[in-house]
């Protein structure tokens, strides 16, 4: 069997998962400023354009799902490999895009290849070295999330500034290779996970149905109604659908998802929340502003001014790193809302922003964003044990990607056509993020206190070899529910 000449050096697989994952999301995060110039080029109303952004963000959410359900039966390097070959050739497709139809089909492969690489490449690459390298990893993959969403607005706008949009997704295409390269250098064939485990094709179907229909029903909303049958009837379907696998899965004998295990313990439950309200808060944050901003500035203006959102991701990153191992983790999230909240409200003092107020606005709201979701996966992970990793990010990838992506058009529909207009439209969306992060955060904290749960430094050593959890979860809401004893966890306390 072939083997890599840089297998397991965890440098030549930590730079394969950065070239993995930030294509695709930088990419999903520069297009607003290029929306015009592709669609004008490949001649698709921006009816078209937004569905293309949906199907894609669908796929994103749906490859989550499908990962996971081919590393219980597949050899998982070898899938890998074949993950990188899709976004390659998804990232050629797109970028050489002659019509809708092409363009269509190359990012639909590159949505649903970056969330398979996300779930196949990162657990391995966080479990599978020393415990020493984990807060290398906490970095990277902080950095590949949030560093690349941040830095989308910068290059999405200087590549509009050149009125031109295929270099730039040539150049997504030639890291996507160098992804690939990357892959096959550091090739280590790994059995499959649990091959006997059964095949679960109704979670695939409903997750399938449920985010397809939830996102063409959001992307809808470029030409029609909220209240048309065209964007309620597969948007409220779509959910129903969601709602209808997380309950399935929940109830399930052998789920292919570790929905019972973490909504059924405290501090995974309070990870999720914090995640999925942080990414809905942020929608109107990093899309609304920005677009009251281009009526005053032009794309490469509004690119730098939402440039230091990176500078506070990387001090983000850096914090996660350094707490990755500590008590202070679980603090972690909880400063990340505040400081979204904190960004939301500098950003709703002038509308549009000032100049000061935007640099200062985007570099905070870079901090809270950085300081909420990667933390709080690995919040979530570590309360489980390290062999659900996979399935832990898969159900909280799939849940955030449902939130950022799906709340996007719909705030920025209410925004456009509000009756004062977008400045309007836009303060009453801040609003409405500020409470989402308020509330985020109190529920984060609600879940700790109404369950027992205390901050604990993880024990990294037993959670990377043994099958147990880094600290102890008390299950949810126990100090509500008599006939559950809390434990204090002090032997966890005692590590680190």
């Amino acid at each position: 069997m072939y083997k890599g000449p840089l297998a397991g050096r965890y440098p030549a697989v930590a730079s394969m998962v950065l070239l993995a994952l930030i294509p695709f999301l930088a990419l999903s995060a520069a297009l607003e400023p290029l929306t015009p110039i592709i669609s004008a080029q490949l001649h698709m109303s921006p009816q078209e354009f937004s569905l293309s952004s949906g199907l894609g963000n669908a796929a994103y959410a749906l490859g989550t799902v499908l990962a996971v359900q081919f590393a219980q039966h597949l050899p998982q390097r070898r899938m890998l490999l074949g993950y990188a070959v899709v976004l390659v050739i998804g990232s050629v497709l797109a970028a050489s895009a002659q019509d809708a139809g092409m363009y269509f089909a190359g990012h639909i492969l590159q949505g649903i290849a970056t969330s398979m690489l996300l779930i196949a490449a990162v657990p391995p690459l966080a479990i599978g070295f020393p415990q020493e390298r984990l807060r290398t990893t906490a970095v990277i993959m902080n950095m590949c999330i949030f560093g690349a969403v941040a830095l989308g607005p910068f290059i999405g706008g200087l590549q509009a500034g050149a009125h031109s949009w295929r270099p730039l997704f040539w150049v997504v295409a030639g890291i996507s290779a160098l992804a690939l390269l990357f892959a096959v250098l550091t090739f280590d064939d790994a059995p499959p996970v649990n091959p006997e485990s059964p095949r679960d094709l109704p979670a695939i179907a409903l997750a399938a149905v449920g985010c397809v229909a939830a996102f063409v029903g959001t992307s809808e909303l470029t030409s029609h109604r909220f209240l048309s049958a065209g964007v309620l009837i597969p948007l409220i379907g779509g959910l129903a659908v969601i709602v209808a696998l997380i309950v399935y899965q929940f109830r399930a004998a052998e789920p292919l998802l570790q929905v019972r295990a973490m909504l059924t313990s405290s501090i995974p439950i309070a990870g999720i929340v914090v995640a999925l309200f942080a990414a809905a808060a942020s929608v109107s944050v990093t899309v609304l502003t920005a677009a009251t901003l281009a009526e005053r500035y032009s794309a490469v203006h509004v690119g730098l001014l939402f440039l230091p959102e990176l500078a506070g991701a990387v001090i983000s990153a850096i914090a996660f790193g350094a707490v990755i191992t500590r008590r202070e983790l679980h603090y972690l999230p909880l400063a990340g809302m505040i400081f979204l909240a904190i960004g939301i409200v500098i950003f709703r003092i002038d509308i549009p922003a000032s100049q000061p107020l935007a640099l200062i606005g985007s570099a905070v709201t870079g901090l809270g964003l950085g300081a909420t979701v990667a933390p709080a996966l690995f919040v979530a992970g570590f309360s489980l044990p390290a062999a659900s990793l996979q399935r832990v990010f898969a159900i909280v990838e799939l849940l955030r990607a449902v939130a950022a992506f799906m709340i996007a058009p719909i705030f920025a529909h209410f925004a456009t056509t509000a009756a004062g207009g977008l400045n309007a439209g836009t303060g009453t969306a801040l609003w409405v993020g500020l409470g989402l992060a308020l509330v985020g955060a109190a529920l984060g904290i609600a879940v700790y206190v109404l369950s027992g749960a205390r901050p604990q430094a993880p024990d990294i050593e037993a959670f990377l070899e043994g099958p147990g959890s880094a600290w102890q979860s008390p299950p949810l809401l126990a100090r509500l529910r008599p006939s559950v004893t809390v434990e204090p966890p002090a032997v966890l306390e005692r590590v680190g």
